[in-house]
This record gives structure tokens, C-alpha cells and sequence, in this order.
């Protein structure tokens, strides 16, 4: 008699299971990623970056709006993309150029990720003179205006609902770090890529990011690689039969065995390190250390690309993080420590005497004002992590004490970040 419970247990668990909704975000939108920038030059390009006013469509995207150019690189050729911030839902426009389009158009998709919203949207870029718009060609005159209009949809369908963005003023130029996690976003907001991988890292600055956080870990052949939970689990990789920790397997048997959640293979800090400074404008990159263990094979790769940034005439740093006593050990236990630069999440007491430069508390532990204040004093920069709530990441920009912020958010971040003054 005591069985059937548990079987009508197993057949509720199997049915719920069975209807449980699965969430996906899919980009409504292929991009051409054509080189080059059309008709977009530079000088055009920077007249458009700034502070934009909201009309149509602002029950949907908020009264105010940032956009900002970026760009990548393969080989001799850039593609360049303007990313819109918004400041609602975070919310972004990730949109290209249309090079063969007779006018300066833009065409991509916005996405919020506190849910699945998404859609297509068309803009052009016109400018109002004398009350009139006209086509804009790159010159402005006394009391010119930029409007950037055009249409949005959701999902897939043809964007039909109007939307337009009238500038008000330049974007904040004031040095701020704008910090993605685990290398640009993560994979539980059903990006189009998955976290730590090569393909988020070239997304992370269309998303807002200045820099980057990378998760490593070892194999069991010590390869290090990128990867954030402790065991390969569903929540990051496909299944594929493998479980337990990563440090279980060598290097060749994640290549063969192991995709991510959307596809990719786990990458190694070389290929991440290569990715970053041959094919993006990142500028910073903090390596977390997740793995336990010596700590100079990780060191050897941050002093072999922070030569080659420096031959490469590349604003680039890339220190290595210290969350815990024991990556501290690892740090003091490596025999020259030169050219070695690192970052301490521990207090203050640890991070003076480990002579770090740079200082990173946990956001939970409130403004902590004074030590901030002191710490920069002693000419020390100071993150805040992992910070997501968008009211606390306003807060924390506004006070101006912080020099950056670490968010899974970067959008956010960005958004209130340039709409500074």
C-alpha cells in the first residue's frame, strides 16, 4: 500500500517536468558583420555617440538612452556596431551599419534581459535643421540636431511600432571601469553565447563592458581554462554523460567531450588572452582564480600578453585576482613576482601588505566610504563586485567614489555610467 504514493509522486515529478516551461531569448536578428563602416566615418561616428532623449517608443525603452560605437577586429579588418543603453529592463540595442544603404541606416535588435523580450529595429540618422529633418551627411551646423529614427518589433516580426531618439548632450567622458563577468554576461539570461567563451568575449563590448572577468581553472593535465562552477553541470554544458569536477579530466577529453550550453568549446586562457587583445578594445581583464594550485603557469601567460600589449602599442592590463587565503598563498609562494600585477577581494589589512594596487570589495559590505577613500588616497584603484541591482549600481556611480564596477549587468552599468554629468 506504501508504493503508491511514491509512484503517484514519480508521475507528478515526470508530468511537471514535462510542462515546465523552457525559456529562450533567441536573436531575432542576423547579423552581416560586414568589415568597415559604410558611410559611418569617423567623424560621423562620434558625432552620434551621446546622450539621447527618448519620444516614440519610450513606454517601452525609458524617457533617456545612451549609444556608444564599438568595434572588432580580425586581421586588417574592423566591423564596427552601435550599442544603445537604456537604462529599463536591461535593456540594449545591439545594431550594425547597412553599408549599401543609400542613407546612414542601422539595423539589429534589442533584447532585455531581466526576461525574454526581444525584437528587430531599423533606425536612420537624420538631423533637424530648422525645424526640419534631413538627411545628415556628417556636417552640423548652429543649432543642428541629431534624431536618430526609425521602427522596432518583438521577436521576429517586422518592426512596425515607431521609435525615435533626439540627442541632448555628449556622453560622460569621466574614466570609469565597466567590468563584465565571467567574460561578458552570463549564461542564465539566455545570451546568444555562453559564458567564459571566446564567442562572449568579442560580444562583451557591444554589451557595454570596458573590461572583463574570466574565470580559470585547471585540467587534470594542467591546461588552464576557462570555466566558473566547480563541476561540469547542465546549467553550463550540454549533456554529454561527463559530471563531477573539472579537474577530473585532461584537456583533450573537454575539447572532444564537452560543449557549452550554446554550442562552443570550453576555451583555454591562451585562446581567451589572444581573443582579447588581437580582436577587441577591451582594456582591462581580471583573472579569477578558481583553480587550487600553483599559480605560475597562469602567471607566465598574464607576462607573455602583457608584452605583447605593450609591443602592440595596446591599453591593456590583466592582473591576477586573489579571492582567497589560498590564492594568496599561491601568489607569495611563486619565486619572482615581478611584472606581476594583482587584485585583492580581501580587506584592506591583506591588501597592504600584499602591496596590490588594486582593492576589490564585495558590494554586500555597503559604500565602506572611508576605506575606499583611503585606499585611493594611497594611489590604489577600487572595483566594487558582483554588483546587478540597477538602483545600488546608480547609487554607487553617483557617489563617484568607486573606479569601476564588476556586474553581470554591463549594460546597466554603462547605461548610468555615460548619462553622467
Amino acid at each position: 500500500m506504501r508504493v503508491i504514493p511514491y509512484v503517484l509522486i514519480s508521475f507528478l515529478f515526470l508530468v511537471f517536468l514535462g510542462c515546465r516551461k523552457q525559456y529562450e531569448a533567441p536573436v531575432p536578428y542576423e547579423f552581416a558583420n560586414a568589415p568597415g563602416a559604410g558611410r559611418f566615418t569617423a567623424p560621423v561616428r562620434q558625432s552620434i555617440e551621446g546622450v539621447y532623449g527618448v519620444t516614440d517608443g519610450a513606454a517601452q525603452f525609458g524617457e533617456q538612452v545612451a549609444l556608444k560605437w564599438s568595434y572588432v577586429l580580425d586581421g586588417a579588418d574592423t566591423t564596427h556596431f552601435l550599442s544603445i543603453f537604456t537604462g529599463v529592463d536591461v535593456c540594449f540595442f545591439n545594431l550594425e551599419v547597412e553599408p549599401q544603404a543609400d542613407i546612414l541606416a542601422l539595423t539589429g535588435y534589442w533584447r532585455k534581459l531581466v526576461n525574454t523580450e526581444t525584437g528587430r529595429t531599423r533606425l536612420a540618422v537624420r538631423v533637424k535643421r530648422n525645424g526640419q529633418l534631413q538627411r545628415y551627411s556628417g556636417g552640423l551646423t548652429a543649432g543642428d540636431t541629431l534624431v536618430l529614427d526609425g521602427v522596432y518589433g518583438n521577436r521576429t516580426a517586422e518592426p512596425t511600432q515607431k521609435l525615435t531618439f533626439t540627442y541632448r548632450r555628449p556622453l560622460n567622458q569621466k574614466p570609469f571601469s565597466i567590468l563584465a563577468h565571467r567574460s561578458g554576461g552570463r549564461t542564465s539570461d539566455l545570451l546568444s553565447v555562453s559564458e567564459n567563451s571566446i564567442e562572449i568575449i568579442r560580444l562583451a563590448s557591444r554589451l557595454g563592458a570596458t573590461g572583463i572577468e574570466i574565470d580559470v581553472r585547471y585540467t587534470k593535465d594542467g591546461v588552464p581554462i576557462l570555466y566558473h562552477d566547480n563541476s561540469l553541470n547542465l546549467r553550463l554544458i550540454q549533456k554529454n554523460g561527463l559530471d563531477g569536477a573539472i579537474e577530473k579530466y585532461t584537456y583533450q577529453q573537454l575539447q572532444t567531450f564537452v560543449r557549452l550550453i550554446n554550442g562552443e568549446r570550453i576555451p583555454t586562457l591562451e585562446e581567451a588572452l589572444e581573443t582579447i587583445l588581437t580582436n577587441t578594445t577591451l582594456n582591462f581583464v581580471w583573472l579569477d582564480t578558481k583553480y587550487i594550485g600553483p599559480m605560475d603557469k597562469v602567471q607566465a601567460l598574464q607576462q607573455k600578453f602583457r608584452q605583447r600589449a605593450i609591443l602592440a602599442r595596446r591599453d591593456l592590463r590583466i592582473v591576477i585576482g586573489l579571492p582567497t587565503q589560498g590564492a594568496v598563498d599561491a601568489y607569495n609562494a611563486l619565486p619572482d613576482k615581478e611584472n606581476t600585477p594583482i587584485l585583492c577581494e580581501l580587506d584592506t589589512a591583506i591588501t597592504r601588505s600584499l602591496n596590490a594596487r588594486i582593492w576589490a570589495p564585495r558590494w554586500t559590505l555597503g559604500p565602506q566610504t572611508e576605506e575606499v577613500l583611503a585606499m585611493k588616497s594611497e594611489n590604489r584603484t577600487v572595483f566594487v563586485w558582483t554588483l546587478d541591482e540597477p538602483k545600488f549600481i546608480e547609487q554607487f556611480i553617483t557617489e563617484g567614489r568607486f573606479d569601476g564596477i564588476l556586474s553581470n549587468y554591463s549594460p546597466v552599468v554603462a547605461y548610468y555610467h555615460y548619462i553622467g554629468q
